[in-house]
């Protein structure tokens, strides 16, 4: 693995990203996607968990992977990383993360993306690189980067479709920002809501106008992850 000029320490946010090999679409459906979800959320923790097919069928038909809260405790208690928000597109995915172990996110990426893999390359018969080689993380070195990252990321369903519904498009966190959070504390947008005036339509708006572009422009690229 090439190495990282800064490495994962504990207690910073990091905006996560990657893509599909040759840019290929990495969820050809809702199943793929749930099972990626799942993936994000619950490996937050060492733990290994079973019959995840199961799980996955269940959010497809309730809305929830069917897990009760003293479960959900454990993986909370156990985390490496703290999912703080998220957005998954037909051939790439974004994650904000706080790492809460020294090299947590390195360990918690290793399990999302090595089983999203063998999943994937099982159900279409495939072999080889899923992914395009290595995610990519961008360090949050202020206050200002973490809030339009959380911008940037939520205004991503855009490319999907989405424009001027992001918080409709259920593969993304937008609507756990200003609705009721699907996920409990398995995703903690706290560190930006808290800054944010009444959770609800107001970081909507923020969003809509926080002039995501133009910071996104800035020289040192802080929080657009654009492929070439």
């Amino acid at each position: 693995m090439p190495y990282r000029q800064v490495p994962f320490v504990a207690d910073e946010y990091f905006h996560l990203v990657n893509r599909g090999n040759l840019k290929c679409d990495i969820f050809r459906d809702d199943v793929d996607r749930a099972r990626f979800l799942f993936y994000i959320l619950y490996l937050q923790s060492p733990e290994s968990f079973e019959q995840i097919g199961r799980h996955v069928q269940k959010f497809l038909k309730t809305g929830n992977f069917g897990f009760d809260e003293k479960e959900i405790k454990e993986i909370i208690d156990q985390r490496l990383v703290k999912v703080t928000a998220f957005a998954l597109m037909p051939n790439h995915f974004h994650i904000l993360v706080q790492s809460t172990i020294d090299n947590g996110i390195s360990i918690y990426m290793q399990k999302v993306l090595n089983g999203y893999t063998k999943y994937f390359n099982a159900k279409y018969q495939q072999s080889g690189h899923l992914f395009q080689g290595p995610f990519r993380a961008v360090h949050i070195q202020d206050n200002e980067q973490l809030l339009y990252t959380s911008a940037y990321i939520h205004l991503n369903p855009r490319e999907a479709g989405y424009a001027g519904q992001e918080t409709k498009y259920r593969w993304s966190s937008f609507s756990d920002f200003v609705g009721q959070n699907r996920w409990n504390n398995l995703l903690d947008p706290s560190i930006i809501l808290d800054q944010i005036i009444d959770n609800d339509d107001n970081y909507k708006t923020w969003v809509e106008n926080s002039g995501t572009k133009e910071f996104k422009d800035r020289d040192d690229d802080t929080v657009s992850m654009e492929f070439d």
